[in-house]
């Protein structure tokens, strides 16, 4: 991104060219940051103006589970200060997000709500997975990911959010409580030696990093990206320390070498000999331990800083969001295949569904008249509808849901996932109903669509009872409410059509017509 100091608006007048400026409000563990964006007809973006405020919410959030009254009159002024700056440079729209402490604060609604009072801001709490989709996208922007598997990492205050890639694609990502702040906390609290506090943050990222070696596997990584201000700052002392060319690659070497100089002083000594802030001081010694850690799990030699992060993400979907469009099927399709693969999910029979389903769906819009993304949804919903097998056989659609509720498909949206997994909960036996709470708590429109969705995959389903993938292609014609449902595939088909008899209720239900089957 390029930064400018002129007068922007000035600028914009005299081309001609409207204001389409745009802002990322980022209310982490360690401090609140703010970037203002001029986003360009080209679709390019350009920062304007960016500015940070110290406050540490992370503090109270990890001591006390709750944000203390101190605090909360410090965020409210801040946000108000950054609604102002907003305000002067004519911002037309801005997006705020907060992330660990705020998702772990037991008050975090009454500083929202006093944020909104105040400052007119709303701020939505992500989850970690959202918040690494949006550093991804950051990420995607200044680094070729293209051809490679890749880690990112993103040591934040609270939480670590360490994501798999391959080329474009999020494969899986998971969210470590080991954030900087939160381990100051839980480390650093009773007075023990500046030895015992690096001793005891090593052997707790030791245990953590367990957990990657499954998701890792064999495969290894080809590149290691690393975000996060205090990553950033490692790749600053780096160069500065051991004279290298840039800021923006860290060796393991280089870690190695910093963890030891940085664990040997107290964090006023860090401050003074190398300028840090103090509220970057004390949390630069966790940082590298931890990324030390992780970057030993992935067995890489380097690290790249392409000093962007979530703030920037934040800005980059807010572009996206001037032209909307359907989700990426590549990204999303490639997130439901690791989740099935993860769940050891018959992947052969949910592909048979699911290319089923897109026929049905294809030649039915005359009743349902819904677009591409319903038809994603669908497309995943069918290729996911028996992953409940993991848990057990026996009512596997109230299991399916339970896993797809508690998991995170990369491409869709929070209501969207919501969709998928209520398809998954209906789409054998039980019908959709008001009296559970899950399926209540939709919106009314998407409660049609589950209904719609359902009544399309329980089709496709009977279609490869056996399994067997035996039919090959469906024809589904028909007009007003008479529709004849057709097979070509091998053999009678006999217990296909048999099953289908029984599967057909809910289409001729939820779009009124009549369904033979030929």
């Amino acid at each position: 991104m390029g930064y400018s100091t002129g007068n922007v608006r000035d600028t914009q007048r005299a081309v001609g060219i409207p204001v389409q400026n745009i802002a990322a409000i980022d209310a982490g563990s360690n401090g609140i940051r703010m970037a203002v964006a001029r986003l360009g007809p080209d679709g390019r973006l350009q920062v304007i103006s960016s500015a940070r405020a110290p406050v540490r919410l992370g503090a109270d959030a990890f001591a006390h589970g709750q944000i203390t009254e101190p605090t909360m009159q410090t965020v409210a002024e801040t946000f108000a200060r950054f609604r102002k700056s907003a305000t002067d440079l004519m911002v037309t729209r801005l997006r705020a997000v907060a992330t660990s402490a705020m998702r772990e604060a037991g008050n975090s609604d009454v500083l929202i709500d006093r944020i909104a009072r105040e400052a007119g801001i709303n701020v939505e709490v992500i989850s970690g997975e959202e918040e690494s989709r949006l550093i991804h996208l950051a990420i995607g922007k200044v680094v070729d990911l293209a051809g490679r598997r890749a880690m990112l990492i993103d040591i934040g205050g609270g939480s670590v959010e360490v994501t798999l890639t391959e080329g474009d694609n999020i494969v899986s990502s998971e969210s470590y409580r080991m954030g900087t702040v939160r381990l100051l906390q839980k480390f650093d609290g009773d007075g023990r030696s500046r030895q015992s506090f690096n001793r005891m943050v090593k052997e707790y990222a030791e245990a953590t990093r367990r957990r990657l070696d499954r998701e890792i596997g064999r495969q290894g990584v080809d590149l290691c990206v690393g975000t996060g201000g205090n990553i950033e700052e490692m790749g600053e002392l780096a160069k500065r320390i051991f004279r290298r060319d840039s800021a923006r690659l860290i060796t393991a070497r280089d870690l190695r070498d910093l963890g030891d100089q940085l664990g040997s002083l107290t964090p006023s000594e860090r401050a003074t000999r190398y300028n840090l802030r103090p509220d970057r001081a004390d949390v630069i010694m966790p940082a590298c331990v931890v990324l030390q850690s992780l970057v030993k799990t992935a067995g890489v030699r380097e690290v790249l800083v392409p000093g962007v992060g979530l703030k920037d993400g934040v800005l980059w979907d807010l572009a996206a969001q001037a032209d909307p469009r359907p989700p990426r099927r590549e990204q999303v399709w490639s997130s439901a295949v690791h989740l099935g693969e993860k769940y050891a999910l018959d992947a052969e029979h949910g592909g048979v569904v699911a290319e089923l389903a897109m026929q049905i769906f294809d030649q039915t819009t005359s009743l349902h008249g819904l677009g591409a993304e319903e038809r994603l949804v669908l497309e995943v919903a069918a290729l996911l509808h028996d992953i409940g097998y993991f848990v057990n056989a026996i009512d596997h659609d109230r299991h399916g849901h339970y896993l797809l509720h508690n998991s995170f498909l990369f491409g869709l949206s929070e209501p969207q996932q919501a969709v998928v997994a209520n398809i998954v909960r209906y789409h054998r036996k039980t019908v959709p109903t008001l009296e559970h709470g899950h399926f209540k708590a939709l919106a009314p429109r998407d409660r049609v669509l589950v209904n719609k969705l359902c009544a399309l995959l329980r089709l496709a389903d009977g279609i490869d009872t056996g399994h067997a993938g035996r039919v090959r292609r469906v024809d589904l014609t028909g007009a007003k409410s008479r529709w004849t449902l057709a097979l070509e595939g091998e053999g009678d088909l006999a217990l296909e059509k048999w099953t289908l008899t029984k599967r057909r209720a809910m289409f001729q239900d939820v779009f009124g017509v009549e369904l033979a089957i030929a």
